[in-house]
């Protein structure tokens, strides 16, 4: 398959921002979407959302698929070009390298007075990647606010690498269904992400994080875009932690520079 390869911008991150990002897990650059390409994300969720009847707003998994998966989700190509955005992987590649993989791409839509709860967890329990590292780039599509249920992190709790340990809750209260067990992080601590539409938030693969119910009168969509380094591996072979996920036949691709691990399909599921 043809890689779609972007040509490194000056839009970089700050080194006060690389620092933040590494000592905290997560970073909110000063960058801000062009209000034309927000308004075109924005048509593109609510079209997301027409052509998804059933399934819940919170669960669009693989949205940037462009026709219905096995995961039971008919995605967009506006998601997928947006995902090769040349601002959106300056930032990353500061992060995570030259070499950069697109293999996830999540919208969370919690309505209004109906929003799922995202339990505390760590992203690298549910994902098979070799060795595991990917950066998030968040994508606030509405205002996110602690009212609305802003996702909250503990600042610092990637940098052991530790895993902590879950559990599985199969509620339908929650978006997903592996939370961390009680006890293990001081909640006290945890800061809220709060955005505006357009800004973005990054963080790492190890940092606990989850959001908390929505129970005002504001929606609260984000667009989770998921960036692994081409020196790690996307191996199939390790089953979905949770119940929506199939990573057998999840596509990926490769934005920029080449696949290090040497290991990684480009061609499964396109």
């Amino acid at each position: 398959m043809k890689s779609t390869k972007q040509i490194k911008t000056k839009n970089s991150l700050t080194l006060s921002e690389v620092e933040t990002y590494r000592e905290e897990g997560l970073v909110i650059p000063k960058f801000r979407l062009p209000t034309n390409i927000l308004t075109n994300l924005q048509n593109a969720l609510e079209e997301l959302i027409r052509n998804n009847p059933g399934v819940r707003p919170e669960k669009l998994i693989s949205a940037h698929v462009d026709k219905t998966t096995n995961e039971g989700v008919k995605g967009s190509s506006t998601f997928l070009q947006f995902a090769g955005y040349k601002e959106i992987l300056d930032m990353v590649e500061d992060l995570i390298g030259s070499d950069i993989i697109l293999w996830g791409c999540h919208m969370f839509c919690k309505t209004s007075g109906d929003g799922l709860e995202v339990p505390w967890h760590q992203d690298g329990h549910y994902w098979p990647i070799r060795p595991l590292a990917t950066c998030t780039a968040w994508v606030a599509l509405d205002f996110s606010t602690p009212e609305n249920g802003a996702m909250r992190y503990i600042p610092a709790s990637h940098k052991s690498h530790t895993h902590f340990t879950h559990y599985t809750d199969n509620s339908n209260r929650l978006v997903l269904n592996q939370a961390l067990m009680p006890g293990q992080i001081d909640e006290s601590l945890a800061k809220p992400v709060i955005l505006e539409p357009g800004q973005i938030s990054l963080h790492d693969v190890y940092l606990v994080h989850g959001s908390p119910a929505n129970r005002s009168d504001q929606r609260r969509a984000g667009l989770a875009i998921r960036y692994m380094p081409a020196t790690s591996y996307f191996d199939r072979e390790i089953p979905a932690m949770d119940q929506i996920a199939d990573f057998s036949k999840r596509p990926i691709w490769l934005l920029r520079g080449s696949d290090r691990s040497g290991r990684n399909d480009f061609q499964i599921g396109h």
